[in-house]
């Protein structure tokens, strides 16, 4: 298996975390506390009370920049002297590039493998999957739909009927990347034209876009990441988004041949990490029954570990079932996925 890519030097600090972390200018290390130097692209009030609840479990401090881009570029310009221990990133890509960088390092942990699945981790150990999101199908709550695949959204009897977000976006070349692995690039091109014919609007927006444009009537079914539901019914996007959330309901697609499509959070431990020992242990704790717990709580998103629940809002639509074949695969066609994106013009 492989890793992900990174982006540009955009970068923001936040907390106290950051006094004492040297910066470019070599690692750390003859602390007598114990520490870890955490590169993140996760938003600050999603990944720290993991840290929170890891400090007070283990004692260990964990210095902490969030990177909203940048971060192979970031990792890449420190070299040899980067004191990154642990970098973590909210994209199966993402990760692939870093290891396809050189920019981790292979670790081998029993606890990690028995948490996670092999579909949702590196072969060689280089990154493994912390959290899930499902590319979810949000309906009109009254819409008699109960189940449908990925391939049935291309079928004509939704011409008119579908919302979703720009072809080109993450989210959906992910998808298409998956499409692609099931059943090759001329059957996506074929699928994204149906697609695009039973668009009710032209692609773009975000995800709780969808949910509002359901609402209000403008299409019956839509695309979207999971994980907004929890947001948007839980109040978290205020009143008007807890309304649009009250209009739908989401279905997990699958492939026929397959799950439902997922995208991750990982993380890898850094190549020249000076706190590796450290770094390991922090992987090994957020995939804890604790810790996945606080990733459900904190962001709406499903676990790795089997063992652990799902918060509610998002768990009573149903048990995940992530696709069967292996997240890497997907991600190896996403260029190809972009090219056909681009060739049926859907985003026009």
């Amino acid at each position: 298996m492989n890793g992900k890519g990174g982006v540009a030097m955009g970068m923001q600090t936040y907390g106290s975390a950051l006094i004492g972390l040297a910066l470019l200018g070599g690692a750390t290390g003859g602390a007598a506390a114990a520490e870890l130097n955490l590169y993140t692209t996760r938003e600050p009030g999603l990944v720290q009370p993991l840290i929170d609840a890891f400090t007070k479990a283990s004692g260990t401090q964990v210095n902490t920049i969030f990177l909203k881009e940048g971060l192979a570029e970031r990792v890449t310009a420190e070299g040899d002297r980067s004191p990154a221990d642990l970098l973590m990133t909210v994209d199966a890509g993402v990760l692939v590039d870093l290891v396809e960088r050189g920019l981790t390092q292979p670790v081998r942990s029993a606890t990690l493998d028995a948490a996670i699945p092999e579909t949702l981790r590196d072969d060689d150990g280089h990154w493994y999957a912390l959290s899930m999101r499902a590319r979810a199908l949000y309906a009109a709550k009254d819409l008699d739909l109960a189940s449908i695949t990925y391939e049935d959204l291309a079928d004509p009897k939704w011409k008119n009927r579908i919302c979703i977000r720009s072809g080109l976006h993450p989210y959906n070349v992910a998808l298409t990347g998956s499409f692609i692995a099931h059943h090759g690039a001329a059957e996506a091109e074929t699928w994204l034209t149906g697609l695009k014919a039973n668009l009710a609007r032209p692609a773009g927006g975000g995800d709780r876009d969808v949910a509002r444009d359901i609402t209000g009537g403008l299409c019956d079914i839509g695309v979207a990441n999971s994980y907004y539901v929890g947001l948007m019914r839980s109040g978290k996007g205020g009143p008007e988004q807890q309304a649009w959330a009250e209009g739908i309901k989401m279905i997990l697609p699958t492939f026929r041949d397959g799950g439902t499509q997922v995208n991750i959070t990982g993380g890898a431990v850094a190549r020249h990490a000076p706190n590796r020992d450290e770094a390991v242990r922090f992987l090994e704790y957020l995939v804890s029954d604790e810790a996945q717990a606080i990733y459900a709580r904190a962001n709406f998103e499903y676990p790795v570990n089997a063992k652990a629940s799902v918060d509610p809002l998002v768990g009573e639509y149903g048990v995940l079932k992530p696709d069967t074949i292996d997240i890497v695969e997907g991600v190896a066609f996403r260029k190809q996925a972009s090219e056909l994106t681009e060739k049926v013009g859907f985003d026009g």
